[in-house]
């Protein structure tokens, strides 16, 4: 949960994927003859500021940033706008992401640039990005972020059916203005050629297409991706097995597989040390373990739980549905009682004989019970220093166990010591050159990852089940 102080209930946006930018207003794309890009006006630095506080704020790598703004300049030489001018931003996100406002500043993710495997499949998505600012897709659309206090809105946005949309976190993300079927195959088509003038291998678009449809698979496989919150670069387009089939057909018009720059090594040498997944910075979730180290305190979610974590707070789902759980950040003024809080009116149909004040790990809390038409409620409101921390836990049946599963985890709540904090490292990339002896089940094994590392690291190299591991060539491995 990042440090956005008083976020409400729902809180921040954040943005889904390639498309354009939030907005307070509707804005058609209109690129002028000899554009640039304008960050001046009010409107295009609001968007700015809310894309960095959505997605982690930049991620600072002169040689990622470096290679990406030199893929670019190849791509806008050998497109139909090579008047045009573009200004790339690295965000500092694990979601694997790409999108570009009106103005030309294009945005991708450190997660997608993990997740390619050359300067190829980089480059397809970099030019996918520029075909739909040539193409002038209009593409804004308006929405609000709205604050929300009342029980109807938590139970829809946060806590609904997990079998129609648990913990829907895209309900709360910016919908960037979802481009039309025609116009992504458009864009697609677009890049393709760009890519291919500008050297690289053209059938780059159908690999990493294919390598991100892998990576959704895998994540569903790990009972992740049906969740709404697994929202990425494949939100807003096409069905990725008729994008491939479009990319390859793009590619073939080029040239056959096989020519054009791919710079495999080159690239994942420039990947070596890169942060992969969360930065611990804003805090991270791995199993049902949270820490925040700038925060400087950590938790521990109910067993069966697996916990993410959002700009606007951290969401747990249980194994198999039907409990989910939420920690959020909110104001409560120094002289309100937390107890008081709690019967405030923020969620309706607290039982106020539920009421009762207590002290976890030497911090004043409170909790109560809440009930709606499809769930029950226990909540808990902790302070910690001058914030207080809000739990809500929802159960479609709440039983004794459940019930007591909760409060043992708020039990959990605890400040972490300063050599705790400075022991909390982020996972990175580690390039490593094949040797004749090495299997993929053996790399994996040197993988920091438990949850699949074998298949992870297939998707990770954009290797197939099976495949067999080059001597000499390099492979990415995440490690501590």
């Amino acid at each position: 949960m990042k440090n956005g102080r008083r976020a409400a209930l729902l809180g921040l946006l954040l943005l889904a994927a390639c498309t354009a930018t939030p907005a307070d207003r509707q804005v058609s794309l209109d690129v002028p003859d000899a554009a640039v890009v304008n960050e001046t006006t009010p409107l295009a630095q609001r968007e700015h500021a809310r894309i960095l506080a959505s997605y982690g704020g930049v991620y600072e790598n002169a040689r990622l940033q470096s290679m990406i703004e030199k893929t670019v300049e190849r791509l806008v030489a050998a497109s139909e706008r090579p008047d045009l001018k573009y200004r790339v931003t690295m965000l500092n996100s694990p979601a694997i992401n790409a999108f570009a406002l009106p103005n030309g500043h294009l945005y991708i993710s450190r997660g997608l640039v993990a997740l390619a495997n050359d300067k190829a499949e980089l480059a397809s998505v970099l030019a996918h990005e520029m075909g739909h600012v040539i193409a002038r897709h209009a593409a804004i659309r308006e929405e609000q972020a709205r604050q929300t206090a009342i029980i109807g809105t938590l139970v829809n946005e946060v806590l609904s059916d997990p079998q129609t949309g648990a913990l829907a976190l895209a309900k709360s993300k910016m919908t960037l203005a979802s481009f039309s079927r025609a116009q992504e195959f458009e864009a697609d088509g677009i890049g393709v050629g760009i890519s291919a003038r500008a050297g690289f291998d053209s059938f780059g678009a159908s690999r990493f297409l294919t390598d991100m449809q892998r990576n959704a698979d895998l994540k569903t496989s790990g009972g992740g991706a049906s969740d709404p919150r697994a929202l990425d670069f494949l939100s807003s387009h096409p069905a990725t097995p008729e994008r491939v089939k479009n990319a390859l057909a793009n590619a073939r018009q080029f040239s056959g597989p096989g020519a054009g720059e791919r710079a495999r090594g080159d690239y994942l040498d420039d990947l070596d040390g890169m942060i992969y997944g969360e930065d611990p910075r804003e805090g991270f979730a791995r199993g049902r373990k949270f820490q925040h180290p700038k925060l400087g305190f950590t938790f521990m979610a109910p067993p069966g739980f697996s916990l993410d974590n959002t700009a606007q707070a951290v969401l747990g789902l249980k194994d198999g549905g039907g409990e989910a759980m939420r920690l959020d950040l909110v104001s409560v003024p120094a002289e309100q009682t937390l107890a008081d809080y709690l019967r405030s009116g923020w969620i309706e149909n607290v039982d106020g004989a539920s009421v009762e004040e207590f002290n976890v790990n030497g911090f004043a809390a409170a909790t109560a019970t809440a009930k709606g038409d499809q769930w029950a409620f226990r909540l808990f409101a902790v302070r910690f220093g001058s914030d207080v921390y809000r739990f809500i836990f929802a159960a479609k049946t709440m039983t004794a166990p459940s019930d007591r599963a909760f409060r043992e985890a708020v039990s959990t709540f605890r400040r972490m010591s300063l050599k705790e904090s400075s022991a909390v490292h982020p996972l990175r990339l580690k390039i490593v050159t094949v040797r004749a002896d090495d299997k993929p089940e053996k790399l994996a094994r040197r993988m920091a990852i438990t949850d699949n590392p074998l298949q992870r690291f297939l998707v990770l190299n954009g290797l197939a089940a099976g495949e067999k591991l080059k001597p000499g060539e390099k492979v990415k491995l995440v490690v501590e």
